[in-house]
């Protein structure tokens, strides 16, 4: 908990008025959604689509990051302190819980020393990959089920106790789909991997466990289908869904080789020089060098002794090599190589829109894990990991189980233990993270926050806001409909959304008049304008259902008021900001 406030110590400092410096546009929709969520319950509306965004079109809310499973449950909170405070307090509660629900299956399942379970949940929460995607990204922290879904798919294999152990998978896998489905996708992978693992290196115990795993986990897909196929049918097939992302944007961000040494910008030895040089993809392994050497000496160490340390050997090579992406990079530079990637179809479904470089948030959990077997070790592992065996069951077979007896281990001497804890602690302390970097944003005017617009915006009109919202410009202006919990809906936006062919692309495709102001706020001078950009400035705001445009303080406040006063006339000066109302043209 103390690391959770102090990752987010940046934004208490003016919780209202600042955002992430790193993500800005990442971090005000997500302010955004947790008003979604409110809104959602607040009028009984379909949570899975909102018309708040992109009028009068709309968002899809399922094929977005739309974080649905926390948004709504936590209604009442923002409903009571507002989207910023719900945001910053949930971003370090979330990294805060991932830890805690690591340390519970580390301690009941993995490890017998306390500390050593310790260390493993507070890298699996507070990771580098994991802090740096609190940048603006909370669904990317939001692990705390991910633990408890591991742990449930490998008791499927507990004798009687398949089908409980299968409706309890399923409910979380459910629940997950409407947090993260990506991270579910990933450690569904993961999963997969350490199966077939298991079964190379143990085939006789994994084909007498192969019935009860295999009825288990036919349960837990049944229901978790069940109880999501409508919303995931909704996702693909819904208004507003599309079919991958325009260009496959996301399909060649491989990871950096270099990356897996660099000390992340986020802690106490990062530096943001590095960023210039690698830090073209998301920071998702930057492990520093003490903690790869540490890695590979504890590999060393323990694949012998430990089948769990070969297991996550093998996931630690998989899912790294995978992340490559379609060609090699190396300290920013592309090396020409082609990687793992380059031999799977750009344009395949579902993989289309997977980040090669997020493979290693596999990586990470790994490395979490083998921090624990490592401290454990070090301990003198006064309970071996792996239970005594049932009757009949070969010792080299017996896979660990909860609350069993199991043999006592010598203690090792205390000069061995002092240096494996100081070279643990060595290559962890350098990645203990420090306060996310945050920027101030100009709080709505007043005309915003005391209600004045309602009386210029009748049920089923727009406001618009000038810069429209849009993934590029308009940061402030789409807060405006998230601190003031969606009372009114505007155009365009920040989300994902189809183009023209279906295919899906970042906002709404830009109407004339947005393009028209977007391109103003660049050259940072007025346009020559034509009657014909009056004519479909007047077309574009009857599409919007636009009843007044309303223009706030702003940097670049004078062009755009100069552009706006072009191509609509003379506005109204009311309260602090600049208002045309439209709704007799519109």
């Amino acid at each position: 908990m103390l690391l959770g406030v102090l990752v987010c110590l940046n934004y208490w400092v003016d919780v209202n008025n600042r955002v992430s410096s790193h993500l800005p546009t990442d971090h005000s929709w997500f302010e955004w959604l947790f008003s979604h969520g409110a809104y959602s319950v607040l009028h009984l509306e379909n949570p899975l689509f909102s018309m708040r965004q992109n009028a009068p079109d709309g968002v899809n809310m399922m094929a977005n990051t739309s974080l649905l499973g926390v948004t709504l449950p936590l209604a009442p909170l923002t409903w009571l302190l507002g989207p910023q405070v719900v945001y910053a307090l949930y971003l370090g509660g979330a990294m805060a819980a991932t830890a805690g629900t690591s340390y519970w299956m580390l301690s009941r399942h993995l490890v017998r020393s306390r500390a050593a379970a310790f260390v493993g949940g507070a890298f699996l929460g507070f990771a580098p990959g994991i802090v740096h995607h609190a940048n603006g990204q909370p669904n990317f922290v939001s692990n705390f089920l991910l633990p408890l879904i591991v742990v449930r798919v490998f008791r499927l294999t507990e004798p009687g106790r398949w089908r409980r152990n299968g409706l309890v998978l399923g409910l979380l896998v459910a629940y997950q789909i409407f947090i993260n489905e990506e991270m579910l996708l990933l450690t569904a992978l993961a999963c997969l991997v350490v199966v077939i693992a298991y079964a190379i290196m143990r085939p006789r115990a994994a084909w007498q466990r192969a019935g009860t795993f295999g009825a288990g986990l036919g349960v837990g897909g049944g229901l978790a289908l069940l109880l999501a196929a409508y919303p995931i049918w909704y996702q693909f097939n819904g208004p507003q869904s599309y079919r991958g992302l325009q260009g496959g944007v996301f399909h060649s961000w491989g990871e950096d080789l270099a990356a897996f040494v660099a000390f992340p910008r986020d802690t106490i030895a990062g530096d943001e020089a590095v960023e210039a040089t690698i830090g073209l993809t998301e920071q998702n392994t930057w492990f520093g060098w003490p903690l790869m050497l540490l890695s590979v000496v504890a590999l060393a160490l323990l694949v012998r002794r430990s089948l769990i340390a070969r297991i996550l050997a093998v996931l630690t090579v998989v899912f790294s090599v995978a992340s490559l992406g379609p060609e090699i990079r190396f300290n920013g530079e592309l090396t020409g190589t082609a990687g793992p990637w380059s031999y799977i179809p750009a344009d395949l479904p579902l993989v289309e829109m997977m980040m090669p470089t997020r493979l290693t948030l596999v990586t990470t959990a790994a490395l979490g894990v083998l921090l624990a077997l490592a401290w454990d070790a070090v301990a003198g592992n006064r309970r071996s990991p792996i239970p005594a065996p049932r009757a009949g069951e070969p010792a080299a077979d017996a896979a660990p189980r909860a609350g069993k007896p199991v043999a006592t281990v010598g203690h090792r001497p205390r000069w061995q233990r002092g240096i494996g804890y100081a070279a643990i602690t060595l290559a962890v302390l350098p990645l203990l993270p420090t306060p996310l970097p945050a920027e101030p944003v100009d709080p709505p005017p007043a005309f915003i926050t005391t209600g004045a617009w309602r009386a210029y915006v009748p049920d089923g009109r727009a406001l618009v806001p000038v810069p429209i919202p849009s993934n590029v410009h308009g940061l402030s202006t789409l807060r405006w409909s998230a601190l003031t919990q969606h009372e009114f809906p505007i155009p365009a936006g920040y989300f994902i959304g189809p183009n023209q062919d279906g295919a899906g692309v970042f906002g709404a495709p830009n109407r004339p008049t947005s393009t028209l102001i977007y391109r103003t706020m660049d050259a940072g001078e007025l346009p020559d304008l034509t009657d014909e950009d009056r004519r479909q400035a007047v077309e574009d705001l009857r599409f919007w259902r636009a009843s007044v445009v309303v223009l706030g303080a702003h940097p670049k406040e004078a062009v755009l008021r100069d552009l706006m006063t072009a191509l609509l006339g003379e506005p109204q000066r009311v309260d602090d900001v600049w208002l045309w109302n439209v709704r007799d043209r519109a």
